[in-house]
């Protein structure tokens, strides 16, 4: 549990490689509530047990005595039949995966404006009378800020910005008293969330004003909503290879400190990308898009690095409560098969359990009237059904299947390397590979 909860810690700590502020309070915030429930899980938990555990000991046995049945036959039959043809469930759950991440190949970041709301709240109304009345570009003009340029050049700044593609109009130029600082209000022919505003803010800031800074000789700077938005976004993906490295890679040797293996780190890291991005590629269909009837516009900017920080360490949690089941089976066995299916039967029904709730929880976010709670709530939810349904209880069996032993290899040189981290008790017995195989196979008699 201690573990599950510090790989959670350290995904959300990646967020502050990004060197955002508002993320940073966020994940820090998170990050407290994740240790405070642990710390509750290893104190007040324990006490609680101790004064209602035998009554609801007493529970648990007579829903045992009624079903007449081992909870965990089903998934040691689902478990058989990956084992019998593990590549058909790998083929077809990883196809799955990459389709659905394809659109975020076309993902645009940005903020939600007033014309994001819904048609009846009185914000939407004046969004839509004045984009009726004045062109679309007066819901987010652009800012533009000079320094050090004479007024008998503001003529000319205005001509140039005004007759600028893309532009709608500009306002006279506005100095600002006993300084050398003056401004221009841009107004855009698009609407702030389309995507040619973004050129336009580019388009004024490769070209357009270096040539008004050679004529004038001043220096200029282009504000507003469309453009704070574009560069929110160009930090964000400027940074996140990163944000990447640090949690995918700390992530990973935690995972190879703990169960002896390079396989398994690599794997549980590819998988839980694909899981991240086909959330990502839903939320990017139905809102960048506009899939069901939803107004098509950007995605929020900071709505993909928390769904990953947040999903990524519910993945690793996953993962490690399924695979150290697993790993203690290899140990006692040493038997892969044995090991796969006995991991999953004593796992399946706790970890789709729990991904239920949490997608009951995040999916209540979906009808919340914000475009961004909705946005998030969309994108865990289905991260969660994702891992929880299809690579836990499908690709992972199927892929310790294909491995076998194969997926508890670690070179000699690197275990000397890596700290040990057990996750059973050091009393373990772990068997020698003929006993373990004798083992198994008076198990199967």
């Amino acid at each position: 549990m201690i573990f599950a909860g510090v790989t959670v810690v350290i995904a959300l700590m990646g967020l502050f490689a990004l060197g955002l502020g508002s993320l940073q309070g966020v994940a820090l915030a998170v990050a407290l509530t994740v240790l405070v429930t642990m710390a509750a899980s290893l104190t007040l938990l324990p006490s609680l047990l101790t004064v209602f555990g035998k009554r609801i000991e007493r529970r648990v046995i007579r829903h045992a005595e009624r079903t007449g049945k081992d909870e965990g036959h089903r998934w040691r039959r689902l478990a058989d039949g990956v084992a019998r043809r593990p590549w058909a469930p790998l083929t077809a759950a990883v196809v799955v995966l990459a389709v659905l991440t394809i659109p975020v190949l076309g993902m645009r970041l940005g903020f939600a404006d007033a014309g994001n709301d819904a048609e009846s709240t009185t914000s939407r109304q004046a969004y839509d009378l004045l984009a009726e009345g004045f062109g679309p570009g007066v819901n987010g003009p652009l800012f533009v800020l000079s320094d050090g340029v004479d007024e008998q050049n503001d003529g000319a700044i205005q001509e140039t910005l005004a007759s600028s593609p893309g532009v709608a109009g500009a306002t006279p130029v506005q100095h600002i008293p006993d300084t050398d600082l003056a401004t221009v209000m841009v107004f855009p022919e698009s609407a702030p969330q389309d995507e040619e505003t973004s050129e336009l803010v580019s388009e004024l800031r490769g070209e357009t004003l270096p040539a008004l800074q050679e004529q004038t000789g001043g220096s200029y700077l282009v504000g507003g909503s469309t453009a704070a938005a574009d560069d929110f976004a160009e930090a964000v993906s400027d940074r996140m290879p990163i944000f990447l490295l640090v949690v995918v890679g700390l992530s990973s040797l935690l995972l190879m400190a703990v169960f002896r293996s390079v396989l398994i780190p690599l794997k549980a890291a590819i998988l839980n990308l694909l899981t991240i991005g086909a959330s990502l590629g839903v939320v990017t269909m139905v809102f960048g898009e506009g899939m069901f009837g939803v107004s098509a516009g950007p995605v929020e900017a900071f709505v993909p690095v928390m769904i990953f920080a947040i999903v990524f360490g519910l993945s690793m949690d996953y993962e490690v409560f399924l695979v150290s089941r697993m790993h203690e089976e290899w140990r006692r066995s040493g038997d892969a098969l044995r090991a796969m299916r006995e991991g999953l039967a004593a796992t399946g029904g706790v970890i789709t359990a729990a991904a239920a709730i949490m997608i009951v929880v995040f999916g209540a976010f979906v009808l919340s009237p914000d475009r961004m709670l909705q946005q998030f709530g969309l994108g865990l939810a289905v991260a969660v059904f994702l891992d929880a349904i299809v690579v836990r209880c499908l690709v992972v069996p199927a892929v310790m299947r294909v491995l076998g032993e194969k997926a508890w290899w670690l070179p000699r040189w690197l275990d000397r390397l890596v700290p040990q981290i057990p996750l059973e008790r050091d009393d373990t017995v772990t068997a020698s590979a003929p006993a373990a195989h004798e083992m198994s196979e008076e198990h199967t008699r």
